[in-house]
């Protein structure tokens, strides 16, 4: 064997070691090749992001862009079939079930911020929010600073409540602050005059208003607790391997304008299970991350 022909098996056998190396698999997509399933995440009151219909089914804007990074997965791995596992989720357990490998993507309403960032990744934002209150006009509740002395209920695990809490110490409200399981429950006590008023995402509070007995009785603040704040699909930190199919299947489907159709459907159109029309157009800070899809989770960077 000559030393010409030693050397090209030596490079030859390098470079398909390589090959094969860059070609294995880790994390989460080794998982799902191994297992033959995905496991999603879902909330059941997150309207119109995540959220049970008439036959228990999680549905809503959130679901369907996983549904297409499922796809995207499926493909990437070459698989012929891929099994979709749904596991129910809250503002407490998102985080700690994402983090023990229980669910591979959450497909609700989290926000992606910069403290969240250090427990788990995001991919592409899909939605802009602010943290308001909703009350009922017969309170008169007309700023923030009117919560004092006021019991003010917020969900549990989630930013809003922490915000609210700062508020509280920031203004000296003296506010009497309540954890609620879930938004749904959170929006009962302020029915029932439980408290006078409930902190969460607009537009979560604006779904909620929809599907009231009395849509007409409610409000919901100018005064915001934040600024605009992004929701990201949540996937493991540190898996770069899955993020970067995540990522492309997200940013394919905003640019190609798949996702202004899919947020039109949840949006401006009639949802199940009562038929509401949330009427919420996309806003030009959206339509510019549909633009230049992002996973920054500075809300100044969506200005």
């Amino acid at each position: 064997m000559t030393r010409k022909y030693l050397i090209g098996f030596a490079l030859a056998a390098a470079l398909g070691a390589s090959q094969a190396q860059a070609e294995e698999l880790t994390g989460t997509l080794k998982n799902i090749k191994e297992t033959g399933a995905i496991t999603l995440g879902f909330r059941d009151s997150s309207i119109p992001f995540s959220y049970l219909d008439d036959n228990q089914k999680p549905i809503g804007y959130a679901m369907d862009i996983c549904y297409k990074i499922v796809d995207a997965v499926k493909k990437e791995l070459k698989l012929d079939k891929l099994e979709v596992k749904l596991n129910p989720v809250t503002s407490a357990t998102r985080i700690p079930l994402m983090a023990n490998g229980t669910v591979d993507l959450e497909c609700g309403s989290t926000t992606n911020n910069a403290e969240r960032q250090k427990q788990v990744w995001f991919t592409n934002t899909h939605f802009l929010t602010a943290s308001r209150y909703v009350f009922k006009k017969s309170s008169g509740l007309k700023s923030i600073d009117d919560l004092k002395g006021k019991t003010v209920v917020s969900t549990a695990g989630t930013t809003n409540i922490k915000q609210l809490t700062e508020a509280n110490v920031a203004r000296g409200l003296g506010a009497n602050i309540i954890p609620a399981k879930d938004h749904a429950e959170a929006f009962l006590m302020v029915e029932t005059d439980r408290a006078v008023a409930f902190v969460m995402d607009d537009i979560l509070l604006a779904s909620l208003v929809a599907g009231s007995k009395s849509p007409g009785d409610y409000v919901i603040s100018k005064d915001a607790f934040s600024k605009p704040e992004p929701y990201g699909i949540m996937l493991r930190k540190d898996d770069v391997q899955f993020k970067k199919v995540v990522d492309a299947a997200t940013a394919a489907l905003y640019t190609s304008g798949e996702g202004e159709k899919i947020y039109d459907k949840w949006f401006m159109q009639k949802i199940p299970p009562k038929g509401l029309t949330l009427n919420v157009e996309l806003g030009p800070e959206l339509k510019h991350e549909f633009a230049k899809p992002s996973d920054s989770p500075d809300p100044d960077s969506y200005k």
